[in-house]
């Protein structure tokens, strides 16, 4: 069968191009509902590095995405069906190393073709139905919660447990994601956002307390703090996570940034301090995405405030557009209705 691919062929420039599938081979997909991440745009705005872009592009982009089942050769989904798409792709098992570290491991939209298709082939493993009670749109990301989940679970296991006060640095999609999922995992805790923007800052309505990071109490301590930032930003958010930190306290890195970071070293080895990066997920984090969204009603109606815009993608131009719609956001996801 010929399907349609849409990938970017060099920055700011996407093509659709003809390929191969194979629909006598595991699950078939059309894509419905995609959702645009900060890595889509560092792509498709040319902000890595030549070397990189050389490397991946041509690629179809986006890893955050839901679809509807087409044709399962394995019997375990019916036509119609809506799954959430993971875009972690692992060939190995490792009894040390979780599937989404590891180097073998292949990620759509980054090391092969993202979702951007008309109909893509996964493992059935690599698919997981998503109930009624969860909408579209809310779905389209369960990728972006699955990653906050890992990577809280991931400190949970590894700090200790005082954990009277937490902080979350950044007022973007992912620190408001975080705190949400803090509130519901560790609700016997404090969790304080610090951010840049009032106006975002004013959406973590949930939060138990929030702080311009030019605005911070001298006295203010908290036992762990999660980074959120990403970019260049992340250096000032560690820093002052650093000074804020009770010894032996953990540092979570979620944000991603093209230029080394420098941390004050003396300071977290006088504190004892733990850092800790997550990266990605695996088939756990979104099951577990999914029943926190489904024990927990209320959350429903948080993360629907994170959908700033709905965008019927029936062309590339449509497409093109929705990317230059997302880019000079500070806050909200970019959801992508896929007709086209």
């Amino acid at each position: 069968m010929i399907n349609n691919v849409y990938r970017l062929i060099s920055p700011k420039y996407f093509e659709k191009v003809y390929s191969e599938i194979d629909i006598n081979e595991d699950v078939i997909v059309r894509p419905s509902y995609l959702s645009i991440c900060k890595a889509d745009q560092r792509y498709y705005q040319g902000e890595r590095d030549s070397k990189t872009l050389n490397e991946k592009l041509p690629m179809a982009l986006i890893h955050e995405a839901i679809g509807e089942v087409v044709l399962d050769n394995t019997g375990k989904f019916k036509a119609g069906d809506r799954v959430v798409l993971i875009p972690n792709t692992p060939f190995e098992k490792n009894n040390y190393i979780n599937a989404n570290y590891l180097q073998s491991s292949k990620f759509r939209g980054s090391t092969f073709d993202g979702f951007t298709s008309d109909v893509v082939s996964l493992k059935k493993n690599r698919l997981i139905k998503v109930p009624d009670e969860i909408n579209n749109e809310i779905a389209s990301f369960l990728e972006l919660i699955s990653v906050a989940i890992h990577g809280i679970n991931k400190f949970i296991k590894k700090s200790h447990f005082k954990k009277d006060i937490l902080g979350v640095w950044g007022d973007g999609n992912l620190g408001f994601i975080v705190c949400l999922c803090l509130k519901i995992m560790l609700p016997d805790s404090k969790v304080i956002v610090f951010g840049k923007h009032t106006e975002n800052l004013n959406m973590f309505s949930f939060a138990s307390k929030t702080y311009k990071v030019n605005e911070i109490p001298d006295d203010l301590a908290i036992d762990h703090g999660f980074e959120c930032v990403g970019s260049s930003s992340s250096q000032l958010a560690i820093g002052q996570m650093i000074n804020l930190l009770n010894p032996q306290g953990v540092i979570s890195l979620f944000g991603v940034s093209e230029l080394a970071v420098l941390i004050n070293t003396r300071l977290v080895l006088e504190k004892g301090l733990t850092i800790i990066g997550s990266s990605r997920s695996e088939r756990e984090d979104f099951i577990e995405a999914i029943d926190l969204i489904k024990n927990n009603p209320k959350v429903i109606s948080y993360l629907n405030n994170l959908v700033s815009d709905e965008i019927e993608i029936k062309s590339l131009n449509d497409l093109i557009n929705a990317f230059k719609l997302d880019y000079n956001k500070t806050f909200g996801k970019t959801v992508l209705k896929w007709e086209i």
